[in-house]
């Protein structure tokens, strides 16, 4: 039988899977402190946040890394006229926690919460430092219970003395889902999840990182490599350009797995014994005789290299190609497997 086309039953020959793969993403701190005299460092007119690059941002082969700003809550005691940048610095929060934290049953902007239990009213994170990660890095999203961060806490950062390891420990079991934007898992300053060392929170969907600013006391903080200072002088005092300055310059590692969802549907393309014998290429025959037959009495024989999935109204969709030619006649069977990735 010279068959050409054959229909796929959906029940048996066709099947779908989803592979989740990693890789992993190690970005040093003389990228985020200006490893190219800070012309890898764009900053905008708006003044809201600045971006850093792993090559200088006018280059074409430069890639966006991450964002850095930084903002408080209206409640926040640093809130005030007198605050440089003041309602930007709120709107920035504002927006963040409308992503990120969503509404409360009032329609009010919810703040974030150092241990993620939103409608508790616990401990609040009203000042925070957010880093929004590319998303040429982050992928699909970030894997639970890899990120860590080493952040300069203690001194200018030519005199540093302290470095605060930044983790999300547990979280590959215990993330968190009571965000709008997916899920996301609690910071914590020592070597494991303790209660009472939560200093930020990683959203892994979204790419983001928010850290609280008190992870920066007094004299902890202070305008690139000028001043030092804490948190709360700096918010008030200095505007939010210079206040990633700050960070960005006391930023000396950060590591985490990206995540790419592979979903895929596979078929099985089944010849029996019977079936794609012949060929319907034209080199196939010479002089109306079969090329591949020395005689009358031998069986016909085909060499598949090419698989073609068609639509239902006869559409080429999707072709495959072996890697070698397959022989195949009367006395074989074969099932060739194609993937679809999406």
């Amino acid at each position: 039988m010279a068959t050409t086309f054959k229909t796929l039953n959906s029940a048996n020959d066709v099947t779908s899977t989803r592979t989740l793969l990693h890789e992993a993403i190690p970005l040093t701190g003389t990228i985020a402190s200006g490893t190219y005299t800070d012309d890898n460092i764009k900053t905008y007119s708006h003044g809201m946040f600045e971006s850093v690059y792993d090559y200088p941002y006018l280059s074409s082969s430069a890639n966006h890394i991450f964002d850095i700003t930084t903002g408080y809550a209206s409640n926040s005691a640093l809130s005030g006229a007198a605050s440089i940048q003041n309602s930007k610095k709120l709107n920035i929060y504002s927006q963040m926690a409308q992503v990120l934290v969503g509404y409360d049953a009032t329609g009010s902007i919810q703040s974030f919460d150092r241990d993620g239990d939103i409608a508790s009213g616990g401990d609040k994170i009203n000042e925070a430092i957010f880093v929004n990660f590319s998303r040429l890095l982050t992928k699909d999203e970030m894997k639970k219970g890899s990120f860590t961060m080493s952040v300069m806490t203690g001194g200018a950062p030519e005199t540093v003395s302290d470095v605060m390891t930044i983790a999300d420990h547990g979280a590959a079991d215990a993330y968190k889902v009571n965000s709008p934007a997916g899920e996301y898992g609690i910071l914590y300053s020592g070597s494991a999840a303790t209660a009472g060392e939560e200093v930020g929170l990683v959203y892994y969907q979204a790419g983001v990182v928010v850290l609280t600013g008190s992870v920066f006391a007094a004299s902890q903080l202070g305008n690139g490599d000028l001043v030092d200072t804490g948190y709360s002088a700096m918010a008030t005092g200095s505007n939010i350009e210079m206040m990633a300055d700050s960070f960005r310059n006391r930023l000396q590692n950060v590591s985490f797995n990206n995540t790419v969802e592979l979903n895929s549907t596979v078929y099985f393309c089944r010849a029996s014994h019977n079936e794609f014998n012949y060929s319907n290429n034209p080199t196939y025959l010479s002089d109306s005789q079969i090329r591949v037959k020395n005689s009358t009495t031998d069986n016909p024989v085909s060499y598949v290299t090419t698989v073609g999935l068609y639509s239902s109204d006869n559409e080429l969709l999707a072709v495959a190609k072996l890697s070698e030619p397959l022989k195949k006649d009367p006395s074989t069977e074969v099932t060739l497997r194609v993937r679809l990735d999406f």
